[in-house]
């Protein structure tokens, strides 16, 4: 009701995207496609918060598929962060300064310092110089790069409203973390590894289904309330306990692995997700294989995209590794599907992937 002092607020988020372009002319085009094979590379240009990016151009394809075509990417050099996310798309600019053959990235890609992404097989040579006087005047290739970058989101709230009174901050996660670390009113009893821990049958259930059905149905856990937990190590127990009373884990990094298969058996699908986060972020040359193979095992959907999005830009690094050794003997359907990945990216690579590694 208008005029009744009622304090009111609106909050807008807004996600907030840079975006930029970048013009390179390569002068002599005919020279590189008939006299030289290697790739062709731009100098660096820098934006002002996601760091600094190249284009380069393969002028004789990266493989059988592409060799009559000119492939083209999109390379990050360095970041601020981790990783960005960009989406972008090339034109050639023609001699009457009109753009043309127009490619762009269908969505946003996760770019790592090093990651190269475009279109391999972006148009083809014969066709190119067949247009010469429109598409390479004076035997120059001018390329016309826009990039958008996706950075922070944050929250405007309006600020003409009422002062209304402070309210405190919620501090339930703490007060319920407490009942835990103190073992306060508890109920039930849980045995890891021989040690026990008393919990709250109504906090269990409340955040994991599958503690819900052992306390719910007439199972001896119910009878006894009393649950064995055989397959965690403590440590690994107590941060996941100390999720499901407080949704914090201060040491996630470190165990994201093991608490990724504890999630998964309890169900507990935001721990999950934080679990596919830290080992994505975590993702190397080295354990690239492993992280697939987690990923699989605990049907990570968006974990197992990434893996899979990493191995295919590092192919060649990743078939040297004792872990992807091991996985082309235990796990050929991964394989399959790194290779299908590979088959099906528009990444180029200038050794043959894989080439150590044919199945037996």
């Amino acid at each position: 009701m208008a005029g009744d002092g009622t304090a009111q607020r609106w909050d807008h988020t807004h996600i907030s995207l840079q975006n930029f372009s970048y013009m390179w002319t390569i002068n002599n085009l005919r020279y590189f496609v008939e006299e030289r094979t290697e790739v062709i590379r731009s100098p660096t240009f820098s934006t002002e918060a996601n760091g600094k990016w190249r284009l380069t151009v393969n002028p004789n394809g990266v493989d059988e598929v592409s060799a009559h075509y000119l492939s083209v990417n999109l390379v990050l050099l360095s970041c601020l962060k981790s990783h960005v996310w960009a989406k972008f798309q090339f034109w050639i600019i023609t001699a009457e300064g009109e753009k043309t053959q127009n490619m762009r990235s269908p969505r946003a890609i996760r770019f790592v310092p090093g990651r190269a992404c475009g279109f391999k097989k972006y148009i083809l040579r014969d066709f190119l110089f067949s247009n010469a006087p429109r598409l390479l005047p004076d035997d120059k290739l001018r390329l016309l790069c826009t990039v958008s970058v996706v950075q922070d989101s944050f929250r405007i709230s309006d600020q003409n409203r009422n002062p209304g009174i402070q309210v405190p901050p919620c501090t339930l996660a703490d007060e319920l973390g407490e009942l835990w670390e103190n073992s306060q009113f508890t109920d039930c009893c849980l045995v890891v590894s021989g040690q026990e821990f008393r919990a709250h049958k109504a906090i269990l259930a409340a955040r994991s289904p599958v503690f819900r059905a052992m306390f719910q149905h007439d199972m001896e856990e119910s009878r006894k309330n009393r649950v064995e937990i055989p397959d965690l190590e403590p440590q690994v127990f107590k941060a996941m306990m100390g999720f499901i009373y407080t949704g914090k884990v201060p040491d996630l990094d470190s165990m994201a692995d093991a608490l990724l298969a504890a999630a998964d058996k309890y169900g507990l699908e935001r721990l999950k997700v934080m679990c596919e986060d830290a080992l994505c972020r975590d993702l190397s040359v080295e354990n690239a294989a492993h992280t697939l193979f987690l990923a699989d095992l605990h049907s990570s959907g968006q974990l197992k995209t990434q893996a899979l999005d990493f191995i295919t830009a590092h192919a060649s690094e990743v078939s040297e590794t004792s872990g992807w050794k091991a996985m082309v003997g235990s796990y050929p359907h991964l394989v399959a599907e790194a290779y299908h990945s590979l088959a099906s990216a528009h990444l180029p690579f200038l050794e043959p992937p894989f080439k150590h590694l044919k199945q037996s």
